[in-house]
């Protein structure tokens, strides 16, 4: 099993992101590839969750985009994120916010963490 973790902790390129949690409003900064050409599109949501450690970690993100909820998992080590910024320091209770799904408007706003 040591020996596994050896080569992934090789293998990948480790990046430096900000520190988030669930509750955190960030702006992810990610590549897509079109065939030869390539652009950075923005994903910026609220944290739902972060689930793994080391090399299999992985976060998920929602945002509203016309009415409809979108989440998307992304793994930490990805190579296609190019740069992660933390927009809100949210203060929640939980690890895992899933219960954000069920609320719309007002409801679904989280506390903003004061200096």
């Amino acid at each position: 099993m040591d020996k596994i973790k050896f080569v992934e902790e090789q293998s990948i390129k480790v990046q430096k992101h900000p520190s988030f949690k669930a509750g955190d409003t960030i702006t992810i900064h990610y590549k897509i590839i079109e065939g030869t050409k390539e652009r950075i599109q923005l994903f910026q949501g609220v944290v739902l969750q972060r689930r793994g450690s080391g090399v299999n970690e992985t976060f998920t993100v929602r945002k509203m985009s016309s009415g409809v909820g979108v989440e998307r998992v992304i793994p930490i080590v990805s190579p296609n994120i190019d740069k992660i910024e933390l927009n809100k320091v949210g203060v929640v209770r939980r690890a895992r916010i899933y219960y954000l799904r069920e609320l719309t408007g007002k409801k679904a706003r989280i506390t903003e963490k004061r200096n």
